[in-house]
């Protein structure tokens, strides 16, 4: 009987599973290595022609398993077609491309074996996490969320060019892009929603935004109900740190029924605007009520363009703390605290 044989090989320069390769023993190694179309293990013998496997398909993908299956033609054996889920064991990590081939083998009686040439190879990408890995994210973010701190403005610091580009450019109005790759290497809205950062963290022993910022010297604030209210829903984006004691959680505020909306209503766990364990927004007489986590760095990502009349733009008067900038930051991988079981 034929068993199938696969053979991982990890593509592009960087990738995460080049690390992988370097922990692999070495017969795991040979497994992978193609020399013309034949295996050269030492062990392995020549004695028949096996078919070959063809038409191989991958389907079912996730951002940390696959399933496989492939046809054969019968020639002196019955060879069997035999589709597997591929999970875990090969360590695949979410949002990355791999190429996979096939062979077949068969064992003989003196206990080598003959294997079949490589198949085609397949190219394909594993996915970003799904809700239910981020639902994952979300409960340990919580468990250190820490308790709430009341807020009243969103504020965004950038260079003076940046809000002189904004008013000259842009009709005054500061323009959503494209999140940037910090953060989770699986989360689905890095590189894909389009959107404006904001901060909304406050100093404990004043109640207002922090003077010193890592992203420029001037700031733009703007009140809370402006951007975060009933017309709006919220949802969990990401959760990580950087090789600190740090720990960031991004939150995305988008106006009810907005292409925003919609893009995270498909991939993001929706939190309850007026309870939740980061960012709240309630009515107590008459008057909106906010709140933010106090232990953790909230990075808020506001779908929408927002005009700059509805807000301030000054200087501040502390330092800019470069060191402290999450632009294209990589997690922690090996952080207990922010990571979950699968991927990274």
């Amino acid at each position: 009987m034929e068993a199938p044989r696969l053979a991982p090989t990890m593509s592009g320069p960087g990738s995460p599973c080049e690390e992988v390769l370097k922990n692999l023993s070495l017969e795991a190694i040979q497994l992978c290595e193609r020399d013309g179309n034949k295996s050269q293990d030492s062990g392995i013998a020549e004695m028949e022609e096996l078919p070959v496997p063809h038409n191989i398909k991958i389907s079912n993908i996730t951002c940390d398993s696959f399933k496989i299956s492939w046809d054969m033609d019968s020639k002196s054996k019955d060879p069997v077609p035999l589709p597997m889920t591929v999970r875990g064991h090969w360590f695949l990590s979410p949002r990355t491309e791999y190429t996979v081939a096939v062979q077949t083998a068969s064992k003989q009686v003196d206990g080598d074996y003959v294997v079949s040439e490589w198949s085609e190879i397949i190219e394909f990408c594993t996915a970003d996490y799904s809700k239910v890995h981020l639902t994952q994210l979300l409960e340990k973010a919580e468990v250190i969320a820490g308790r709430m701190l009341k807020l009243s403005v969103f504020y965004r610091n950038q260079h003076k060019e940046y809000f002189d580009y904004t008013r000259e450019h842009h009709g005054n109005a500061l323009q959503p892009s494209v999140k940037d790759n910090s953060g989770s290497h699986g989360s689905p809205i890095s590189g894909k929603l389009e959107g404006i950062f904001f901060s909304c963290n406050t100093e404990f022993n004043t109640g207002k935004p922090p003077q010193d910022s890592p992203y420029g010297r001037y700031r733009f604030e703007i009140a809370a109900e402006k951007l975060f209210n009933p017309n709006t829903n919220l949802y969990f984006g990401d959760f990580y740190c950087m090789y600190t004691a740090y720990h960031y959680v991004i939150l995305v505020i988008a106006p009810v029924g907005s292409p925003g909306d919609e893009f995270c209503k498909q991939r993001l766990p929706q939190l309850n605007i007026k309870d939740n364990k980061f960012l709240t927004c309630d009515e107590e007489d008459g008057v909106m009520v906010y709140h933010h986590a106090q232990d953790v760095i909230l990075e808020v990502i506001y779908t929408d363009p927002v005009d700059l009349s509805l807000g301030t733009v000054a200087e501040i008067t502390g330092h800019q703390l470069m060191s402290l900038s999450t632009a294209n930051a990589k997690k922690d991988p090996s952080c207990k605290t922010c990571n979950i079981s699968v991927g990274r």
